[in-house]
């Protein structure tokens, strides 16, 4: 099945974050691919996988980047898929600078930004297949079968002290 979804990330270390949007996405059954691709040590590498994401058959991106975060920011400068930016929690600063750089955008140049850490990934991960489920019904049913579970999830465990 051809990747819908790109996750992208500036290092590998951002996998331990990054790794709960695709955990995410394969829960929803939304085929995507996985890659690092950094804005500052692979610049052209970005370029090309941005430019030819259309082209691939991508319809979103997902980019979490930690510290100065420009690789959500340059990825949606360079393509018109909505793309998703993720921030990694950094030593610095605990992902408020990623926070901030990523949700900053100059008007002209729209990221949805989400939480930092693994709440962000995954609710990335759920937004992709939010956007995805108006074009393709079984990722809708996904969706609803997802937030179903998750309701019930809260319904049948109203009591934090019972054991599970």
């Amino acid at each position: 099945m051809k990747p819908l979804v790109g996750v992208i990330m500036g290092s590998k270390s951002d996998w331990s974050t990054m790794s709960h949007a695709a955990a995410t996405l394969e829960t929803l059954g939304i085929a995507h691919e996985v890659r690092v691709v950094s804005a500052h040590r692979t610049p052209d590498l970005l370029f090309e996988y941005a430019e030819s994401a259309v082209a691939r058959g991508l319809e979103v991106i997902i980019a979490g980047a930690g510290g100065a975060a420009h690789l959500p920011g340059m990825t949606a400068a360079k393509t018109r898929l909505p793309v998703l930016g993720v921030p990694v929690k950094s030593r610095l600063l605990s992902g408020f600078d990623s926070l901030l750089s990523i949700v900053q955008m100059p008007g002209g140049i729209p990221v949805g930004t989400l939480a930092v850490g693994k709440s962000g990934a995954v609710n990335a991960a759920l937004l992709a297949g939010a956007i995805l489920a108006n074009k393709y019904p079984a990722v809708a049913a996904s969706v609803e079968k997802f937030r179903a579970a998750q309701t019930a999830e809260v319904v049948d465990n109203p009591d934090p002290r019972a054991a599970r």
